[in-house]
């Protein structure tokens, strides 16, 4: 695995803990293209050592003494704003509400910490999830640098004129299937970047929307749990971890937990719709994966649904998206200029089956003309 660009990418790393320390080092150390520029043991010196030593990016613990992650975090954001932030966080109920926190204050992402039996076991469990972050992130600098001078206006227009052309193409089944009804459901999947974008779009959404919103976001147990309760304080929407058995209900978003897999299945009278919790095999290396739940979708609501895929790396939701998509449901993109990593969304767009591509404050808006709404439905039949 090698990370390309010109320059090496600069890594402070910073925990308190000697082992993790060494860990992430050598980990880093192995990975072409980086430089461990230095160490850190809390967040006061970390502080220091980013003015003397310059570094593109942090590998950062969140609780440490004399100053901690999110201590460390807000500084950051007035003061080195241009350096980034992967945390690595506890698999605890206060670990997954810190990372909360930690996101919302620019953190790039987060690597669980391992608590496997062998120093070894540890370490190939933070390269394993570490790399392909460190990738994502340096080709969002890349990216950032590419899209500087694109005007806001201009990008708009391009958005317009690649959903404009997606819109045109003829879906593989089209002419059979007809003319596509209202959506009675929205499915969403969405990775790095995830949390503060749905803090964003989410709150955007009424609470009488009138359809159920299942959603898949990329994350271990625990921390879903944690991203349910935060986003449940900020939506008109009722926000939950989902619990298998429930009942799909208008006007609530239910999140996958971490670690399980979610799916729809037809209830017991055949008529109602329910969440079915497993433990299913990973799918992309997901597990939440969007591809999952949106196969289930496409086969339960034909020509009834909205899929929205947005941030996050690799090519999960694709597959599910493309069977939704033949089943004439309306899917979504979120743009390159707004996603923090333009990965699922890309490899949404370039299979030709996304309708719609927006930027993040928009995806709303176009989620709102997909669906069937109870109450505005019913102001026009009394016209």
């Amino acid at each position: 695995m090698t990370v390309q660009n010109s320059k090496p990418l600069k890594v402070l790393v910073v925990d308190d803990t000697v082992v993790y320390r060494k860990i992430v080092t050598d980990v880093l150390t192995d990975l072409p293209g980086v430089e461990v520029v230095g160490t850190a043991n809390n967040g006061k010196i970390a502080l220091s050592k980013i003015f003397s030593l310059k570094p593109d990016l942090l590998t950062l613990d969140i609780e440490m003494p004399v100053m901690n992650g999110l201590e460390l975090l807000a500084r950051m954001r007035k003061e080195a704003p241009d350096v980034g932030a992967i945390m690595l966080s506890t698999l605890t109920q206060r670990g997954g509400e810190m990372t909360m926190k930690a996101l919302e204050l620019g953190a790039f992402d987060f690597v669980p910490k391992p608590q496997n039996d062998t120093a070894e076991e540890n370490r190939k469990a933070i390269k394993d999830a570490i790399f392909p972050m460190i990738r994502a992130y340096t080709r969002k600098k890349e990216i950032a640098k590419i899209l500087g001078g694109t005007s806001a206006l201009s990008s708009t227009r391009e958005d317009k004129k690649k959903a404009h052309l997606l819109s045109g193409a003829k879906k593989p089944d089209q002419t059979l299937r007809g003319r596509r009804e209202k959506s009675e459901i929205v499915a969403i999947g969405i990775s790095t970047g995830g949390p503060n974008a749905l803090a964003e779009m989410m709150p955007r959404l009424s609470g009488d929307l009138g359809v159920p919103i299942l959603i898949v976001q990329h994350m271990p147990p625990v921390f879903t749990k944690s991203l349910a309760s935060s986003l449940n304080s900020r939506c008109a929407l009722e926000v939950k971890e989902a619990i298998n058995g429930e009942q799909i209900r208008a006007n609530i978003a239910f999140i996958a937990p971490g670690g399980k897999q979610m799916k729809i299945v037809a209830g017991a009278d055949g008529r109602q719709r329910v969440i079915r919790i497993t433990d299913d095999p990973p799918e992309n290396s997901c597990k939440p994966s969007a591809d999952f739940l949106f196969r289930s979708v496409a086969e339960h609501y034909v020509g009834r649904a909205t899929g929205v895929i947005m941030t996050g790396m690799g090519s999960d939701g694709t597959k599910g998206l493309e069977l939704m998509s033949r089943n004439g449901a309306t899917v979504i993109a979120q743009d390159e200029k707004t996603s923090v990593v333009y990965g699922m969304p890309k490899e949404a767009v370039d299979a030709g089956i996304v309708d719609v591509i927006a930027p993040l404050h928009r995806i709303a808006d176009e989620i709102r003309k997909t669906i069937k709404h109870p109450v505005a439905d019913n102001r026009l039949n009394e016209l």
